[in-house]
């Protein structure tokens, strides 16, 4: 596909004009900094494994300065503080391996950080032809552990650091810098070796990781240097070529969550073109079962790091065999609405690079930091409002205004990152309804559920995958019929950034669709509850032979055969969940008591039930994984939609899962008179006036 076709006018301006953002403002692009604005930069530095410490840092900080607050009060001031000195805290002297980090002691300048690796040329200088690799900038701390003030430059930028401050600054290889008057050389941490060349190919398009052992990643030229959520830098293409240090490397290749990965330790010899060939082998083939998988949450740009071109997306997708990409246009922090213009033109057609098992297209997510965010899936066309409540705007009209625009444009629905807050089975609403008023949690989600308004909720998250499950059965079991699906809020601008700088698709919703692919037949496949959701697991339910999203009618006293099969290196357990909590399951034998003659494609396991239903019940299947590299977040699992099983005519609707949704509107009633940007009476009462009738729905359910 040409670069002309896939780039037309009105989309090469609005990626030059971010060019233009991201050369002026930085990784920010110029947005109004809010907290998860404020945080991009650090979040490039910080490993996951640090992040809830770096917010409780920054909690602790407000509350100090803002003594007898309330704590929703507290968390509404989080863009307070000094995020580069609570960065410095976090880390606490640990410095990650791709941070460097000047230390400004009362004796003196010291430079630290893990040596630099430095490709002597394969050729004489300027000819090092293909496979020469481009630079990445370098992250740097100053880091003052003076009690005055101390000047320090980078290049032509001047500041003052306070006394015990840091400042988080990216700088290029020869960047001048200068602490306290003293001159700071980077070539110290420069270690020069010898290269080689890397031809890699597998005969169809991969994710390539080719790294050292001092955890460093080698990428072909003109590559974004992209790294996972577990630090991992990768690429995607075929038949690619790479200069690589002549050290001992480990060369893998994987393909999405169908295929396993393939690896290859090597040690390069000066001066050589090696050619490596790895296929990655396929775990399970699921359009061949008629299913399909695809990411309904990922953004071409939001600001980041670097402008993503629609080229990125194609070869991401085709990377990671990806049957559905969804690209969302949205803003970030104020009015701006990214990849407009791709939407406008692309909108109603598939992306130029779809084929007969890969379909892209533009979407929406439309947003509100105190309601929740939602994801639409192609639109006929564009819509009038993409979001309220940033930057200035009221908090108005509640996200059903947007729900019902959306959806009458044809568009596939449903809440995305729902819940960050932990919450358990038994726990109340309030903990996470309440505690951080604008942290983009689904809060209208159990309103707009119970009016019909929503067709999916994205169980399978960057955010707390536990939480948003547990609030998605109690919605089930409170009579709400909602399809799971998976939603990764991926960022291809974002090359370092935890979970939002992993490739689409890291986790994926599955949808059994009828005839050929197409965005009609998946969005249909999604609304009648053919899914299920997975970060890597296959996963197959069947309730008297009917799959998810099938109502069974029964009656009471009547048995029913539940059998749900995971199928993956990762699973440890399977269960069977109904209305009442978990029925039946079963799980893994550890590794070391397996038989010899397994293989890959065994891992495989089943749990069969007998179930007696008094009551109307739903039945789903969840899958529960140990760590493994494939696992693109901190919990890997899996989760089916529901088989409900209707009673003497009767839905299920629990009455203790009713009361708990009762008590949700009530504390999102208090949270939008206490937090609610609104400019109006009669903008308070569409609110109110949503709620009584979500209330209305949910009393009438208990009768």
């Amino acid at each position: 596909m040409g670069a002309e076709s896939m780039l037309p006018g009105r989309v090469t301006d609005a990626l030059e004009e971010y060019g233009r953002l991201l050369d002026r403002h930085g990784i920010t692009w110029g947005e109004p900094e809010l907290h998860y604005v404020k945080f991009f930069a650090r979040r490039r530095v910080l490993p996951p494994s640090l992040l809830d410490r770096f917010w409780q840092l920054v909690f602790e900080a407000v509350a100090e300065s803002h003594p007898g607050e309330p704590r929703d009060q507290v968390a509404a001031r989080l863009a307070e503080p000094d995020y580069d000195r609570v960065l410095r805290d976090t880390l606490d002297g640990e410095l990650p391996g791709h941070l460097v980090a000047v230390r400004i002691e009362p004796s003196g300048v010291a430079l630290k950080g893990a040596p630099r690796t430095v490709l002597l040329p394969l050729r004489p200088e300027g000819q090092n032809g293909a496979g020469a690799p481009g630079e990445e900038r370098i992250s740097l701390l100053f880091d003052s552990s003076r009690d005055e003030p101390c000047p320090v430059s980078v290049d032509d930028t001047r500041r003052t650091l306070p006394p015990h401050g840091a400042w988080l600054v990216e700088v290029d290889e020869d960047s001048t810098i200068v602490a306290g008057g003293v001159p700071v050389h980077l070539e110290t941490l420069r270690r020069p070796i010898p290269s080689s060349r890397l031809r890699l190919r597998a005969g169809l398009p991969c994710r390539w990781s080719v790294v050292a052992d001092d955890g460093s990643g080698w990428f072909p030229p003109d590559v974004p240097h992209r790294y996972d959520y577990h630090g991992r830098p990768y690429f995607h293409g075929d038949d690619l070529v790479l200069q690589v240090p002549c050290v001992e490397l480990t060369v893998t290749v994987a393909r999405g969550m169908e295929y396993d990965e393939a690896r290859r330790r090597l040690t390069p010899l000066p001066g050589e073109e090696r050619l490596v060939e790895l296929t990655p082998e396929r775990l399970y083939d699921a359009p061949a079962r008629g299913w399909y998988g695809g990411d309904l949450h990922v953004h071409l740009n939001w600001a980041g790091d670097r402008v993503a071109v629609p080229a990125d997306a194609a070869a991401a997708q085709h990377g990671e065999d990806l049957h559905v990409l969804n690209l969302l246009a949205g803003n970030v922090s104020g009015r701006r609405v990214y990849d407009r213009e791709a939407l406008e033109h692309w909108t109603g057609r598939d992306l130029p690079w779809s084929d007969a098992t890969h379909l892209a297209r533009m979407g929406v997510e439309y947003r509100n930091d105190l309601l929740g965010h939602i994801y639409a899936f192609a639109p006929r066309s564009a819509p009038g409002r993409y979001h309220t409540g940033f930057d200035g705007d009221a908090d108005w009209p509640p996200n059903a205004d947007g729900l019902r625009e959306l959806r009458g444009l044809g568009a596939l629905v449903g809440y995305s990152h729902p819940f960050r807050t932990p919450i358990a089975d038994g726990d109340p609403p309030k903990g996470i309804v309440s505690p951080v008023p604008r942290n983009c949690a689904a809060r209208e989600l159990v309103a707009d559920a119970a009016l019909g308004l929503v067709d999916s909720l994205d169980v399978l998250t960057h955010a707390s995958i536990p939480a948003t499950a547990s609030v998605y059965r109690r919605l089930l079991g409170a009579g709400n019929r909602l399809a799971v699906t998976a939603g990764t809020d991926a960022m291809i601008s974002f090359t370092r950034s935890d979970n939002q700088s992993n490739p689409p698709g890291w986790a994926r919703v599955y949808a059994r669709v009828e005839g050929e692919l197409t965005a009609r037949s998946f969005a249909a496949a999604v609304r009648a509850g053919r899914t299920f959701a997975t970060t890597g697991p296959w996963l197959e339910l069947s309730v008297n032979g009917q799959g998810p999203g099938h109502v069974l009618p029964a009656t009471r006293g009547q048995r029913i055969s539940v059998t749900a099969t995971a199928v993956g290196p990762e699973v440890s357990a399977v269960r069977i969940r109904t209305a009442e909590g978990v029925w039946a399951g079963a799980e893994r034998l550890p590794a070391e008591h397996w038989p010899e003659h397994r293989g890959r494609g065994e891992d495989r396991l089943t749990v069969t039930a007998e179930l007696r239903v008094d009551a109307p019940t739903y039945v789903v299947a969840e899958v529960l994984c140990d760590p493994h590299p494939r696992t693109l977040t901190a919990t890997g699992y899996a989760l089916t939609s529901p088989v409900y099983v209707d009673v003497d005519g009767r839905q299920v609707a629990r009455e203790e899962d009713v009361r708990w949704c009762l008590e949700w509107l009530d504390g999102l009633e208090n949270l939008i008179r206490q937090h609610g940007r609104l400019a109006s009476p009669y903008q308070f009462g569409d609110h109110m006036s949503l709620l009584q009738q979500a209330r209305a729905v949910y009393q009438g359910r208990l009768s």
